[in-house]
Formats: C-alpha cells, sequence, structure tokens
C-alpha cells in the first residue's frame, strides 16, 4: 500500500476538487490509501459520496494556509494548519508523500523546514514535465529559486537527471542549459560557469549545451534546467498557449458548416492533441532534493488535474526515487570539490 497524505484544505476548489480527485486516483490504483487533512464536517460529506474511497481517514484540523500568506506567516501561525500537519505525517514516516494545491511558497518552506534537504544539496528545486512534439520533458526550476548562481544550476541538473531516471528508466536523458542562444559566448557568467562543468564527462550527464526557448517542447531534449524565474515564466507560458489554442480551436471549428463537418470527420485525431498538450495531465510539480516527497498541485485545477498529482506522486513513492537522488548528487559533489581543490 502507498499512504498518501492530502492537503485537503489547499487550492482554489478545496475541498471537492482534492476529495474528487483522490477518488479518481484510487479508483485507478486500488494499492492507495488517503489520508486527508482539513475540516471534517466538509471533508466527510464528499467522502460518503464517493466511490473508492473506502479506506481513507481525516485527521482534522480547522485551520488552513491562506493563498496570500508568505512563507514566514505560514511557517509562524502554521503548525495546525492541514498543509503543515500533512506535510509533518510525512516526516514523521506515518505517510508516504504530501499533495497540496495550496499556496506554494508556504509549501516550499514548511517542506525544506520538515523533510530537511538531502546532504550536499544547497536549494531544492520544482521540477514537472512538459509535453512536447515527442517524448515528455522534464523541467526544473519552476519557480522556487529566483536567483541561481553557478552551484545551484549544476545540482539541479544532477536532481534533474536522476529524477527523470528514475520515472523512465532512462539511463542517459539528454539534458540542455536555457539561455538566451545555443552559442557559448552568450548569457551571464554563471550560465558559462555552469555550462562548463555540465560538460565535464566525469559527471556522467548527457549534456547538450546551451538551448533556447523553442528547443523546450521540440523532443530533442529529456531534461531542461534553469533558474525560477525564467522556468515559472515558461511554465506559465506553455499552460497559456494550451489553453489559447484550444479555444481558438473550438471557435474556428464553430464557424460554418463545412468546418463542423470537417470536425465530425477529424473528431478522434482532434481529441488525441487536445489531450496531449491538457496541462490537467501534467499536473504535480516535485520538490526535487529534500527527504521526502512533497507534491505540488497547480491551486486552479480539477478533480482530474488533482487526480494527476496524485499520481506522480504514488509513482514516486512506487519507483523508490529517493535513494538514486541522495547518491546522485553525493557522487557529483565528490567530484566537483575535488576538481575544485586541485585548482
Amino acid at each position: 500500500m502507498i499512504r498518501l497524505a492530502l492537503d485537503a484544505m489547499g487550492g482554489d476548489n478545496a475541498p471537492a476538487c482534492v476529495v474528487r480527485g483522490a477518488d479518481i486516483a484510487c479508483g485507478a490504483n486500488p494499492n492507495l490509501e488517503i489520508v486527508f487533512y482539513g475540516d471534517e464536517a466538509r471533508i466527510s460529506p464528499l467522502i460518503a459520496k464517493a466511490s473508492h474511497l473506502g479506506r481513507a481517514s481525516i485527521i482534522h484540523t480547522a485551520d488552513a494556509v491562506s493563498p496570500d500568506d508568505t512563507a514566514s506567516q505560514a511557517i509562524r501561525r502554521g503548525k495546525a494548519t492541514s498543509m503543515c500537519m500533512a506535510i509533518a505525517s510525512v516526516a514523521a514516516g506515518e505517510t508516504d508523500a504530501v499533495v497540496s494545491a495550496g499556496n506554494t511558497g508556504a509549501l516550499m518552506a514548511m517542506s525544506k523546514l520538515q523533510l530537511r534537504p538531502m546532504t550536499g544539496v544547497t536549494r531544492p528545486a520544482i521540477a514537472a514535465f512538459f509535453p512536447t512534439v515527442g517524448e515528455l520533458v522534464c523541467m526544473l526550476d519552476l519557480g522556487a529559486n529566483i536567483e541561481c548562481d553557478a552551484e545551484n544550476l549544476v545540482q539541479f541538473a544532477i536532481l534533474g537527471q536522476a529524477f527523470h531516471r528514475s520515472l523512465t528508466g532512462n539511463e542517459s536523458p539528454r539534458l540542455g542549459l536555457l539561455n538566451v542562444g545555443e552559442e557559448e559566448q552568450k548569457g551571464h557568467d554563471y550560465l558559462r560557469v555552469a555550462s562548463r562543468r555540465l560538460a565535464d564527462p566525469e559527471l556522467g550527464i548527457n549534456y547538450q549545451g546551451f538551448v533556447e526557448g523553442s528547443d523546450i517542447t521540440n523532443g530533442q531534449l529529456d531534461v531542461v534546467v534553469t533558474d525560477g524565474f525564467s522556468g515559472n515564466i515558461a511554465l506559465k507560458m506553455a499552460e497559456g498557449i494550451s489553453s489559447m489554442f484550444t479555444r481558438l480551436l473550438r471557435r474556428s471549428l464553430n464557424k460554418s458548416f463545412l468546418s463542423r463537418l470537417g470536425y465530425l470527420l477529424a473528431r478522434g485525431a482532434l481529441s488525441e492533441m487536445r489531450s496531449h498538450i491538457d496541462p490537467r495531465h501534467y499536473n504535480g510539480a516535485v520538490f526535487l532534493g529534500l527527504n521526502g516527497i512533497a507534491v505540488k498541485s497547480h491551486g486552479g485545477t480539477d478533480r482530474i488535474g488533482f487526480a494527476n498529482a496524485i499520481n506522480v506522486a504514488s509513482e514516486l513513492v512506487d519507483h523508490g526515487f529517493l535513494p538514486d537522488v541522495s547518491a546522485a548528487i553525493a557522487r557529483a559533489n565528490t567530484i566537483l570539490e575535488r576538481k575544485d581543490d586541485d585548482g
């Protein structure tokens, strides 16, 4: 059994979205056991209407982290909140992972405080998968670290490579460093320093060099590394383009009788394409570099999106990726420290 702690009060549509998403996830995976943290009076009626939550339990708390809370505010008054208590259950070994659609800054701060960074990790990063014309691409950081240096980016690369390898079985994922151009002389100094280190064959990274924004979705990469500022903009841009494309397509297909007829003829292909770019199917970002599994769902997602975030958490538990990531960081830091000592 995989036991997951869900922050039932986090997100725009909580707790209904959380409970209904859990119902979908448990229906697809009978090995899940759900523990909801939140207002029992609001959660219980929703569970009663669910079809697959017979083993679910509720840890009652009346408090929840506000979307407007800063990370420091959430930590100061957050010990009795649904988010904090869910994370604490993972730290105590009572559950295997936590999933929340709540305040991102608070979730990262609380997770970092309670789960603690892995030995050798200076800054945890947020990672998630994007759709491409080929296989999925993993991108990090997506907003945890607005400003980064070369050391941070190298660690993100090691975390991302280990994360991708653990979930996909790909022993040598292709990795690129996001920049304003592919030429070696472009970008900030710290990007060029990070690029030189990532190109070191002793690190064992299948490094492809600098890549541009247009390279993220062309299917030629498996992992893209960047700072949290650029990564978060890229994530929101991708979600916005997906939504815009779907709306424009729907509008165009309703313009005339011939366009509606064309839709009927191509309905299967169009449905497959919409599903491929639907952000809900990629919902669930992971905080990499912590001694525990914490998954962040988009705050405005629906039950399908939240179910996918639960699936991400359960897959990480099932694959046992934490030891792989920890070992990769330890090995890389040993190599980098030795090279620094050698000058």
